[in-house]
């Protein structure tokens, strides 16, 4: 308790180097413990994106291309599968549900997707989290359009307007859709997830929007009698990649309409998708069971009528992170170098005192202090710093955690959950404690070295 008492008097007496110090230590911590903090955080908003899906099936494609395109909005989706084959693995008796997804278009850059009332039944994100419509109701015709939160706060759109949405995945005015607008019918609540970037039409909207497409152009650019626009954005014009399978579309579009009836006077509800023939890039499914679900993904690999992919979404995530885990290590090793500075600016700082103290050290041990009590104190006084700032780094973590974790979600679409320190951390702060202990072994050693006669007398 004396070590105590004076290792608290002595700091105190040095309260601007104290604070100082402890101030350095806290940043540093803070920094290393929050960069944890997040990237447990977007590992979180990444995995919580899609809740509940056995299998993601494709045309032949890489994991994390199929995944990136189809659930988080990135990249160019592999192709177009068919019908058919969506029709046969969804009566498949390992399956319990099914969502289609078309993509391919674009409003100012968010992705527009088209699918059934399956995916407001079926997709779940997060905690169970399901996807409904804050205001409106969801598309039911083929000029509907059902905005994300985050498509409709940004471009102002309410429901009831009325857009043109473009033809691609970049950039508008390019071949728009103008011929074929969407009203839109609802907005959707906030998920925080890419969901909020997205428009949601049926499957019939996109078909009949591209009623006319051939080849991904209008049929009267494709034979020639009026020239496309082109734009900057290669895949928007004549890109086979975009795998909304427009001559598709459309000809399926065409079957389906009766004759002498235009696209500008069709609203067709979402009834029954048998009749139709639409090309799809891929579709969701949730299986009975876990077992069931590798088999099907199997025998969807091994398909000998169409080339597909079957991605479980959790492995996808995996491989994902471990090909970024660079970047994780990158931002450790910057933190830990932070906090090496600031720990070495905690040994400049009582060292430098060292010599402002002589004088009080000679006084402690003619008082009968032993110079392993000497060194104690200023090991003592490093260690007490280095918890200190530890405690307040920690600290200011969950307090930018509760103030900003709203604005982190709002903005960026990242959960970061608040959560009592896991096991990493608790390492971290250790580790933090026990280095402010061994940096206060420098001054302790070179104190314990000075001798009663030297601190007494005063040198010229």
């Amino acid at each position: 308790m004396l070590t105590l008492s004076l290792a608290l008097r002595s700091l105190g007496n040095r309260r601007l180097t104290s604070i100082l110090t402890v101030t350095s230590i806290a940043l540093s911590v803070a920094l290393l413990v929050g960069v944890e903090t997040i990237r447990r955080g977007v590992r979180e908003s990444f995995s919580g994106t899609i809740r509940g899906t056995d299998l993601i099936i494709a045309p032949r494609g890489s994991s994390q291309q199929i995944l990136l395109s189809t659930i988080f909005g990135l990249g160019m989706p592999p192709g177009t599968l068919s019908w058919e084959t969506y029709e046969r693995y969804a009566a498949h008796p390992a399956v319990k549900w099914t969502i289609p997804i078309m993509l391919g278009d674009s409003y100012y850059g968010y992705r527009v997707l088209g699918t059934t009332d399956a995916f407001y039944e079926h997709y779940r994100f997060r905690n169970d989290g399901q996807v409904a419509a804050a205001e409106g109701a969801l598309p039911v015709a083929d000029r509907d359009v059902l905005l994300g939160s985050e498509v409709a706060d940004v471009r102002r759109l309410a429901v009831g307007d009325e857009i043109a949405l473009t033809h691609g995945l970049r950039g508008t005015g390019i071949m728009d859709h103008e011929e074929h607008p969407f009203r839109v019918v609802g907005i959707l609540e906030p998920t925080f997830t890419p969901i909020d970037r997205t428009l949601f039409v049926t499957m019939e909207g996109i078909e009949a929007m591209h009623e006319g497409w051939q080849d991904g152009v209008p049929m009267q650019a494709a034979i020639g009698e009026e020239p496309a626009a082109i734009g900057d954005s290669g895949e928007v014009i004549g890109d086979s990649r975009l795998a909304i399978g427009d001559s598709a579309h459309a000809h399926a579009h065409e079957d389906a309409a009766s004759p002498g009836e235009s696209t500008a006077n069709r609203q067709s509800p979402i009834t029954n998708h048998d009749d139709h023939d639409h090309a799809i890039n891929a579709f969701l499914v949730g299986a009975n069971n876990r077992f069931e679900s590798l088999q099907l993904k199997r025998e969807v690999d091994t398909d000998s009528l169409e080339a597909l992919s079957a991605v479980l979404p959790a492995v996808a995530l995996t491989e994902l992170w471990r090909n970024i885990g660079f970047a994780e290590d990158g931002v450790r090793l910057i933190s830990f170098a932070v906090l090496l500075v600031g720990l070495l600016g905690m040994l400049v700082s009582l060292y430098s005192t060292l010599q402002e103290r002589r004088r009080e050290m000679a006084i402690l041990r003619s008082l009968g202090a032993g110079p392993k009590r000497i060194a104690a104190l200023l090991v003592f006084e490093s260690g007490l710093l280095a918890m200190v700032g530890a405690i307040a780094g920690v600290a200011l973590v969950y307090t930018l955690l509760l103030l900003g974790g709203g604005i982190a979600e709002r903005h960026f679409g990242l959960f970061i959950p608040i959560t009592a320190p896991q096991k990493l951390e608790w390492m971290y702060l250790g580790g933090v404690v026990v280095a402010g202990v061994l940096v206060g072994l420098v001054p302790a050693w070179r104190a314990y070295r000075n001798t009663l006669q030297d601190g007494l007398t005063i040198r010229l």
